[in-house]
């Protein structure tokens, strides 16, 4: 080993629902810094998914959305004599949830013409429902590593 190893620093939970997961949301989704902002987004995303689901916690639907998400399998490329290969890996935890965060966000940004709050929460929702961006880049993910199985050989 050439280095030593990072220390994962401890998240300290959301102030609303005391959620390490609602506190990486948080994070994924701030920018420049601006936490407050996030927060409110995040919030705000969270009401509208409670006036839409009224039977359902918007915490449980958002674990279940992430859930959801969260990817099994990745390709990754490794070059083996010349020729780079995509070699299929399974997806360490804390990756699977920075993913599944990631996408989510992402595409909740890719979506115009309303509010990021209203965006989130119908990504959100939609993951919930196994249907939207997020699960399909899921799909997408996994059916790249079904078909690159061949290579599996290569991990390492």
């Amino acid at each position: 080993m050439r280095r030593r190893r990072i220390t994962k620093r401890e998240l300290t939970p959301d102030v609303k629902y005391k959620s390490e997961l609602v506190a990486r949301l948080i994070n994924t989704l701030m920018r420049n810094g601006k936490k407050t902002v996030a927060q409110n987004i995040v919030y705000g995303a969270f009401d509208v998914i409670k006036s839409k689901k009224k039977d359902m916690e918007p915490l449980e639907v958002f674990i279940q959305a992430v859930e959801n998400v969260k990817p099994k399998l990745e390709v990754k490329s490794r070059r083996v004599g010349g020729a780079t290969y995509q070699v299929p890996l399974d997806v360490p935890a804390e990756r699977q949830v920075a993913l599944a965060m990631r996408w989510i966000v992402t595409y909740s940004q890719a979506k115009k013409g309303r509010s990021m709050m209203q965006a989130l929460a119908s990504e959100l929702l939609d993951a919930f429902d196994n249907t939207g961006s997020s699960i399909k880049k899921k799909d997408d993910t996994h059916k790249m590593a079904q078909a690159n199985k061949a290579f599996a050989h290569y991990r390492w």
